[in-house]
């Protein structure tokens, strides 16, 4: 396979799992269940699903039926294998949902890995109330509580190892995960940039959802929103890194895991996201990796035969997001879970 840049920054000395490692790792089918965060917000009602861990062989079932997405071999509700298991909470992209990763959260189980994921009020597919919207700080806040409901013991089908968590966000959710890590919004900084460059696509999506734009909203985005219990982060392409401020992202003390797409179909520019935050981020800390035909919607579900032209026709312009979606995404696939899971189980140990 051709890179750009192979591994660009291989500041952790870690190297992908052997062969064997990898094999060992998929001796699981995959349990999938419905997740409700029950807690004592009533204002922000948090739904998703959780994969994970089962020896039950039967019966299998796709995770969900699409004409335009393939979907991964599940076993519904089915008994968990014995834990207890680490887990990773997943953050979804700008108005997608908690299946726009099912592909990787299916393939984590079988790994050895429990996965939830939530759909993020006012940013998800069918949740797009703007004041929900507005206040972007409560996406860390969903992880957070995600987090707490899955360590309390007993509220999940799974056992799960609470010393043991990590994360992985997709471009809105790929913020979320660095907020998480330990970055501080900076809206004058924020302000500062788009100033200087009104066109890109943050500043644009920022300035049309009112982000922090009241003195009561600048303080709650600029909150520290990090949780220390959150091993190792995955970041996939992430959108919004101008945020942040750089003294911010220069303290960050947990290991991440950063992926960039060169191939800029999405209207991010890598220049400013992701490899911005590797050159801000301390040395010694992180891996960036940034294969080079990647794209942002790589991190999407492979697409069938035909799901190019079906959006094309019911929901033009987002026909963009089965490009290449097939063959040449599924090598991205075996390429990015190779890497996370390579990268947890460092920080396994």
């Amino acid at each position: 396979m051709n890179f750009l840049f192979p591994l660009v920054i291989l500041a952790m000395g870690l190297g992908p799992l052997s062969a064997q490692e990898q094999d060992s790792t998929k001796d699981y089918k995959v349990g999938l269940s419905t997740l409700t965060v029950r807690d004592d917000r009533s204002d922000r009602h948090l739904e998703g699903l959780i994969w994970y861990p089962t020896d039950a062989a039967e019966p299998s079932r796709l995770d969900f039926e699409s004409a335009v997405w393939v979907g991964s071999d599940v076993i519904r509700d089915a008994v968990a294998a014995e834990g207890p298991f680490p887990i990773i909470v997943l953050s979804h992209g700008m108005f997608g949902s908690v299946r726009n990763q099912a592909w990787f959260a299916a393939e984590m189980a079988q790994r050895g890995f429990v996965v939830a994921a939530v759909n993020h009020p006012g940013t998800s597919t069918r949740l797009r109330d703007p004041d929900q919207r507005r206040a972007l700080w409560e996406r860390p806040n969903d992880i957070t509580r995600v987090i707490d409901f899955a360590v309390s013991p007993g509220t999940l089908p799974v056992q799960i190892a609470p010393d043991k968590v990590f994360m992985a966000g997709h471009s809105l959710g790929g913020f979320t995960a660095v907020a998480l890590a330990g970055a501080r919004y900076d809206a004058e900084h924020l302000e500062r940039f788009c100033d200087a460059t009104p066109g890109e696509l943050a500043c644009q999506i920022f300035a049309d959802w009112n982000t922090a734009q009241t003195p009561e909203d600048r303080e709650r985005m600029q909150e520290d929103l990090s949780d220390s219990r959150i091993r190792a982060f995955a970041v996939f392409d992430l959108g919004g890194n101008q945020g942040f401020s750089d003294e911010s992202l220069g303290k960050i003390d947990k290991p991440l895991l950063v992926f960039g797409a060169p191939i800029m179909n999405s209207g991010l520019t890598l220049d400013i996201e992701g490899r911005a935050l590797v050159n801000a981020l301390p040395s010694g800390n992180f891996r960036y990796v940034e294969p080079a035909t990647l794209t942002h919607f790589d991190f999407f579900n492979l697409c069938k035969p035909g799901g190019f032209e079906i959006l094309a026709k019911e929901i033009p312009g987002d026909e963009v997001v089965c490009e290449d979606g097939g063959a040449h995404r599924a090598e991205m696939h075996g390429l990015i879970l190779d890497e996370v899971t390579a990268f947890f189980a460092e920080n396994l140990r």
